[in-house]
């Protein structure tokens, strides 16, 4: 009696859910018709949305052998893509059989993918159409579908579902801004989160969360954060070491780094600097935007500065004549190297912190040893913030002229700065294992998934 019940149960929620596909497949088009404007001038402006159309909107993305157990990551930027690295290498270290496969949304994430992994299959996420990530589903076949963070797109998880493919969200968190939105279509949330086989959270918070939302409470395990794992921790890397030599540092330069930044904060760092340079000689001001499209807004505003400052773009071809002989401020107009260019920090300002964006990543610098400061929007690394300040690794700067303070400080009192760095790094020590803990919940997760053959014939 009960195998009728369940399969007439099973069907009722198969039925919902080519509903809900078709329903949302009405929303993202509509979405997409009032949207095509900007999205066709973004395209001409800065070259975004122009590339893997038949993989974005009819999932056409590379295939996986028929044969192998394959994991389909999902990193949706470049924040991701560098988050996914050493849960990547764990896994490829112990499952050498195992093929992987990461997709992207951005163009700036998927061109860091396919530089960063070179040996992975990287391919465009196909938009949440029910076509698309369908026939998505059935070319890769993926064993487990890997979510970085959090990425519940609904015809996605279905039709992994459907395919009875195993799924992960590795590195979850729910922030303080996105949890009351969750919280609003809590029943839509709550169906997703059920068919999620694992939540690795970040943190105890971020689990009670879940939990909340409608995770089913034996699939959420706290792991820590991966970012901890990801941070190299020493100043003489082969990346950083060569980037020194490159941009010209002399050993006794002080590199005051402002990374991952958004307005008005190179226009904060650029005051800074020219208020402080007179007095310090061997200050450095090293300007990293967060987003490619703004290099040349930040050029022009270098310009206008009337200050001497260079293109990391242009140095391998016009290196300086010796260290210390080049420019004092240099613009970072690539792609993919802001955790080495952190090795060369001595004072770190975090970016996306004085404006809307929530904060970056503010442990890469810690980890090196920097002495970080960053602004007083930091939501999205709330439980980092608290970390580091409960630590005293870090310092708060709530406007221009505390971050000046801040900076002076940092070269007039140099034990303070090295101590600031020390307690930093020190503490991203302590948060190591994030990477070995959400590894093995992945193999066991896999070890426990059906064959394909056995799904096939489901």
């Amino acid at each position: 009696m009960a195998e009728p019940i369940e399969a007439s149960w099973q069907g009722k929620e198969s039925r919902v859910s080519r509903l809900v596909s078709w329903l949302l497949n009405f929303i993202y088009l509509a979405v997409i018709a009032v949207c095509a404007p900007w999205i066709a001038w973004q395209a001409f402006r800065t070259g975004k949305y122009r590339e893997g159309y038949w993989e974005k909107l009819f999932g056409l993305v590379p295939r996986c052998a028929d044969e192998s157990t394959c994991i389909w990551i999902h990193a949706v930027s470049v924040g991701e893509v560098n988050l996914i690295a050493t849960l990547l290498r764990e896994l490829r270290a112990t499952h050498p059989d195992w093929q992987f496969v990461i997709s992207t949304t951005s163009k700036t994430g998927y061109e860091l993918a396919r530089r960063k992994y070179a040996d992975v299959t990287v391919f465009y996420c196909p938009l949440d159409f029910s076509w698309g990530v369908r026939t998505a589903i059935r070319r890769v076949r993926p064993k487990l579908l890997v979510l970085a963070e959090l990425e519940l797109w609904p015809n996605l998880i279905i039709a992994a579902k459907e395919d009875r493919a195993r799924i992960a969200i590795i590195n979850g968190r729910l922030s303080d801004h996105s949890f009351p939105r969750y919280r609003r279509i809590r029943p839509l949330i709550a169906r997703l989160l059920r068919q999620i086989d694992l939540i690795a959270a970040q943190n105890i918070e971020s689990a009670g969360r879940f939990r909340a939302l409608g995770a089913p409470a034996e699939r959420v395990h706290v792991t820590g954060s991966l970012k901890y794992d990801g941070a190299a921790t020493d100043r003489n890397n082969p990346r950083t070491a060569a980037l020194r030599q490159l941009a010209g540092f002399a050993d006794d330069d002080i590199a005051f780094l402002a990374g991952s930044t958004q307005p008005p904060e190179e226009q904060m760092a650029l005051e800074v600097f020219r208020r402080l340079a007179p007095a310090h000689p061997q200050l450095r001001l090293v300007l990293v935007p967060r987003h490619p499209e703004r290099f040349d807004e930040v050029a022009r505003l270098l310009n206008a500065s009337g200050l001497t400052w260079r293109r990391r773009s242009v140095m391998a071809s016009h290196p300086p004549a010796e260290p210390g002989a080049d420019a004092r401020i240099l613009l970072v107009d690539t792609i993919g190297e802001l955790s080495a260019w952190w090795g060369i920090a001595s004072i770190a300002l975090v970016g996306g912190s004085f404006g809307s964006r929530g904060g970056q990543n503010m442990i890469e610098p810690a980890a090196y040893g920097a002495a970080v400061c960053f602004g007083p929007n930091t939501w999205n690394f709330r439980d980092i913030v608290a970390t580091l300040l409960a630590a005293q690794a870090a310092v708060i700067v709530h406007d221009g002229d505390a971050l000046e303070t801040f900076v002076r400080r940092c070269l007039e009192e140099p034990e303070f700065a090295t101590a600031l760095g020390a307690r930093a790094q020190a503490l991203v020590q302590s948060q190591l294992g994030a990477t070995a803990r959400t590894a093995a919940l992945i193999d066991e997760l896999v070890k426990n998934a059906p064959a394909y053959d056995q799904r096939a014939a489901a």
